[in-house]
């Protein structure tokens, strides 16, 4: 399968000074980090609310509607995810398990600002965290010298229309490391850290793993698209290098059993790279051992060859595309039909957009409100109930040489 070199454990010593800094020198090394990687160093780390509201206030009224219909489509799938009633099962009298979900109680955000300033991931990360009951929502974006050292102003937007009003002009490794580690007079520590970032967020994630939860080690994005010889080539075409305008690291794979669409792909590819404005990137990306076109047999073997690659996102347009799409197991997100492209999803479809990467949806989910939520078992046994069961508990903790286990029961069934 095609994927190329994205080497973690080396980004990892890359900024592990940077996160142990960060931790023991707390708003002196943020304005040392700030100045050296994102080249200005704000006023204040801590975004004056009053900054975002006027952002809001500011945006293209055609552009503040769309970004009203992402989020409303966002949050009616995000309750639906949420409707998870607490339930206790009553294994005999007297005795009962309750499964309980339970939100985080503080998690921080991080929303990437350098090649793309991603303002739909505030709505993906704001609206699940929302909906799943987390009570203190911190979000961190990459300061930005044409914007006086403030994030993004789509970005600060966003925030506001979504009601966050903690926000920081603090990006990279950094900000995972302000997030997970506390700065005193800046930003308490949160229980998990979530959202997307180039390779340097994802160590920086990698190396506070176990000091916070959090959500994944996104890798760069990529598309995959299984199609047949009723696809139309422009579509396929345009879907590849959407997701290939992200990062010279995208990969972008074609998967079909007509060599004619390959051809007819490429000829619309050539075509459309000639015009579109991140011409080099997205060549780059399209060149790269990251992608490829892959030909198979028939859809059956396409179906065998889109589940081992496992992709972020994954588009089927064949002639069953829905069909076909009941035999996927492996896909962070699937795609069905040529009127579903993976900009669908990025922006307003109200599915998520933050979704594993690099072939870990083998076992892993994009961030849903269940990514925000805890279960913990409740464990109510009255004394009948115990005594029930209270011998084989004893006979099982003296199996495992567990005296003391066995003996927190007998001294109650005495």
């Amino acid at each position: 399968m095609p994927r190329g070199l994205f080497d973690v454990d080396a980004a990892v010593e890359v900024v592990r000074s940077v996160c142990e800094e960060v931790r023991t020198e707390g708003e002196s090394a943020l304005r040392r980090y700030s100045e050296k990687f994102d080249h200005v160093t704000p006023v204040a780390f801590r975004v004056d609310p009053e900054v975002a509201r006027q952002c809001a206030q500011d945006l293209d009224p055609a552009l503040k509607e769309a970004l009203q219909v992402s989020i409303r489509r966002r949050r009616a799938v995000c309750q639906a995810e949420a409707d998870i009633p607490d339930r206790s099962v009553e294994l005999a009298p007297g005795a009962t398990v309750t499964i309980r979900s339970i939100p985080v109680s503080r998690v921080g955000l991080y929303v990437p600002g350098g090649l793309a300033p991603l303002a739909s991931s505030v709505i993906m990360n704001v609206v699940a965290a929302q909906e799943a009951g987390v009570v203190s929502i911190a979000l961190a974006s990459p300061p930005q010298a044409s914007f006086a050292g403030l994030p993004h102003p789509t970005i600060l937007a966003v925030a506001h229309m979504l009601g966050v009003d903690e926000v920081y002009a603090v990006g990279g490794a950094q900000a995972i490391a302000m997030f997970a580690y506390g700065v005193p007079g800046v930003c308490e520590k949160v229980d998990m850290v979530t959202g997307p970032g180039n390779i340097y967020v994802v160590a920086a994630k990698r190396l506070v793993k176990g000091v916070v939860g959090i959500d994944s080690e996104a890798g760069p994005t990529e598309i995959a698209i299984l199609a047949d010889a009723t696809a139309q080539p422009s579509f396929v075409a345009a879907d590849l290098l959407s997701q290939a305008e992200h990062d010279p690291l995208a990969g972008a794979v074609l998967v079909t059993d007509s060599e004619k669409l390959a051809a007819d792909v490429d000829k619309e590819l050539a075509a459309m790279l000639a015009s579109t404005r991140h011409r080099d990137r997205a060549s780059r990306a399209l060149a790269g051992e990251q992608s490829a076109t892959i030909l198979v047999r028939d859809m059956n073997q396409g179906i065998d060859v889109v589940n081992e690659y496992a992709a972020e996102h994954l588009e089927i347009q064949t002639r069953d595309a829905a069909g076909l799409a009941d035999h996927v197991r492996n896909a962070g997100a699937i795609f069905v039909g040529s009127y579903s492209p993976v900009s669908l999803g990025d922006y307003s479809a109200g599915s998520t957009h933050v979704l594993p990467t690099r072939a870990t949806a083998k076992h892993s989910s994009g961030l849903t409100v269940r990514s925000f939520l805890k279960t913990v078992h409740v464990i109510d046994y009255d004394q009948g109930a115990l005594t029930q069961i209270g011998e084989g508990i004893e006979r099982f903790a003296l199996a495992e040489d567990l005296p003391a286990h066995a003996n927190a029961v007998s001294v109650r069934l005495s």
